[in-house]
């Protein structure tokens, strides 16, 4: 019988980390623990973690303080990219019972009941070199859209990036395995699917298998409403990709695409596998079929080198794109990254200043394309949160919309009329 009776989770970081922590949480609930929130005296916090960015670290350590400062008793596990990359790291933090690495985090359940909470700072973190297997998993529970994880890990060692550090090669499930976990899913109440992962383009290639033959048949399945295709590579989201969804009922007009820098100079050092030719090719083709697709973009400002006329050409370049909001994040260095031997240091109030800038050209994106689509109707799929009398949902192309609190609409399809864009930048809906 397991020592501790409830469990807490605390997820940083991206759509990938959300669809593993509840797989996590299953497997805790399958063995008799009860899921409680944070502030609800758990005997067991798990924390996973993200390492994109230095904050990412921050938010890890605040996060372990936070709960032994509520709850001096819980038993802390960390697991997650930081705990692969920093296992030692972590470990010194007062509070922490153990961390695990990449390859153990899915054994945390017989971890966590073969150690005590008397024991601190245990690391099991072997080489990420030996992570080779691919454990499938998907979000439940959590909010409307459901995360299918459908690949893990990368092979392409980006120059700022430690991803394939903290989560080794590209790897997939079969077609046909990736299915059965799209059904439980749908089982599950799962009315809109997004496919995660993290380099989702280069699914199946270890099974002689394409991400194009995945959605084709995820498409055919019965029982979901929607299915979106999570961040992609330009080079992997192909013409025939493109076209599929664009004839597709169930896959929505909406494309996430990193870009990361609109210079040709800066996508050279860092060691991106496109130039901007290509990348403004694919935006164009998409609005060619879907014009009332939308198109987000993730772009780093102040990498090494960026100087103040090739950060110019990143912002004239994402002006005069199609595109409907911007994720920009600030470079910050990373150990064992080669954007490390680049002399060429950008300060970071620099840095700052240009985030800044691309915010507020994000923002005027986003209320441009807004804007083109209001008193036009569209299919909403309502969410579970009450906001202060609100309800909220996203469009098919991913329009956030908030209409007076109705509790039978949650998880259900309505067609609506958008009305106009509050003061937060939201539109509503009669």
């Amino acid at each position: 019988m397991n020592q501790y009776k409830k469990v807490a989770f605390h997820t940083l970081g991206c759509k990938l980390n959300f669809a593993e922590t509840s797989a996590i949480s299953r497997q805790f609930t399958d063995s008799g623990y009860a899921r409680v929130e944070m502030e609800e005296h758990p005997d067991v916090l798990v924390i996973n973690t993200c390492s994109v960015t230095d904050q990412a670290d921050k938010k890890c350590r605040n996060i372990v303080n936070r709960a032994i400062r509520h709850n001096p008793g819980v038993y802390v596990a960390v697991i997650g990219c930081y705990a692969q990359l920093k296992p030692q790291e972590i470990a010194n933090i007062e509070g922490v019972n153990i961390v695990l690495g990449a390859n153990e985090k899915f054994n945390i359940v017989q971890h966590v009941e073969s150690s005590s909470v008397e024991e601190k700072g245990l690391i099991k973190a072997g080489e990420i070199k030996d992570v080779k297997t691919f454990i499938p998993s998907y979000s439940k529970g959590d909010r409307t859209r459901t995360f299918l994880k459908v690949q893990d890990g990368c092979n392409y060692f980006c120059a700022f990036c430690t991803i394939p550090l903290a989560r080794g090669r590209s790897r997939s499930a079969t077609i046909e395995e990736t299915l059965d976990q799209a059904r439980k899913a749908i089982q599950d109440g799962a009315k809109e699917i997004v496919l995660t992962g993290v380099n989702i383009g280069d699914f199946g290639t270890s099974h002689g298998e394409t991400l194009l033959e995945l959605v084709k048949q995820l498409d055919e399945l019965p029982g979901v409403e929607r299915y979106r295709i999570s961040s992609i590579e330009p080079n992997l989201l192909t013409d025939e990709i493109i076209d599929f969804v664009s004839k597709s009922k169930k896959f929505m007009p909406h494309f996430h695409i990193p870009l990361q820098s609109g210079s040709d100079a800066i996508l050279a050092a860092m060691r991106r596998r496109y130039r901007t030719e290509l990348y403004r090719n694919r935006i164009q083709d998409i609005k060619n079929k879907m014009p009332d697709a939308c198109i987000g973009v993730d772009v780093i400002v102040g990498f090494p080198g960026e100087t103040d006329e090739l950060f110019t050409e990143t912002q004239q370049f994402l002006s005069e794109l199609p595109v409907s909001y911007l994720h920009v994040f600030t470079y910050s260095e990373r150990d064992n990254t080669t954007a490390l031997r680049i002399q060429e240091v950008v300060p970071m109030e620099k840095r700052y200043e240009r985030n800044k800038i691309l915010r507020i050209l994000s923002e005027k994106k986003k209320r441009a394309f807004y804007s083109e689509h209001l008193e036009s109707e569209r299919p909403v799929l309502w969410e579970g949160e009450n906001d202060e009398g609100k309800i909220s949902g996203f469009t098919d192309n991913y329009i956030k919309v908030l209409r007076t609190w109705d509790l039978a609409l949650v998880n259900n399809l309505t067609n609506v009329k958008l009305l106009g864009i509050d003061g937060d930048g939201n539109a509503y809906s009669n």
